[in-house]
């Protein structure tokens, strides 16, 4: 299995076929029991944390406290350590700026508990938005779309498609349609990768 740098990879396969294992063992969350995870040639092994640096993590469920979105988008930091022009930034590669300028308090505004007063598209964005603050060169989306509708699902993703080719993209799905524009397709099934 090979992922090339700046390519956007999908993995497609039914629930439990093995896609989020085979992410987990690529991120290093787990240690595979044969062979190795080689990134440029050297095993992660050796220099764990630093390839985990490396990584944006989407989850299927973002979790949103009820802050604000400056401070949901740079989640965990000290409000004098968040970089305005680095939150806008990604609001726009997420395809969210123009509603961030909508909103009463623009990057003030409060969220709500788990993110109420947001769609779930806006929710997933906020998500990218969030995995893209560190400026990570992998980013990785498992099942980030499951719970979306059609035409908000399609907005999600055409937000991931404008980082091909600037980062790594893994994304994780059950629909080949999440998927299609992926530059490289994995089929996963019970544990089994073919392209």
């Amino acid at each position: 299995l090979t992922i090339p740098k700046q390519y956007s990879v999908g993995f497609v396969g039914p629930s439990g076929a093995g896609k989020t294992t085979i992410i987990d063992v690529i991120v290093g969350l787990l240690m595979p029991t044969q062979g190795e995870v080689l990134i440029d040639g050297k095993g992660i092994k050796d220099n764990l944390l630093n390839w985990q640096r490396m990584i944006g993590y989407i989850p299927q469920n973002i979790y949103l406290s009820d802050d604000t979105v400056r401070r949901n988008i740079a989640f965990g930091l000290p409000g004098e350590q968040i970089k305005e022009a680095q939150v806008w930034s990604v609001l726009a590669s997420a395809q969210l700026k123009e509603f961030a300028n909508t909103l009463p308090d623009k990057l003030d505004t409060f969220v709500g508990e788990r993110g109420i007063r947001l769609s779930g598209g806006q929710r997933q964005r906020i998500g990218i938005a969030r995995a893209l603050y560190h400026n990570p060169e992998v980013l990785v989306m498992d099942e980030g779309t499951a719970s979306l509708d059609s035409e908000t699902e399609r907005e999600v993703m055409k937000a991931m498609r404008r980082l091909s080719g600037k980062k790594t993209v893994i994304i994780i799905a059950h629909r080949l349609s999440t998927v299609k524009n992926c530059d490289l397709l994995y089929f996963v099934s019970d544990g089994k990768v073919a392209n």
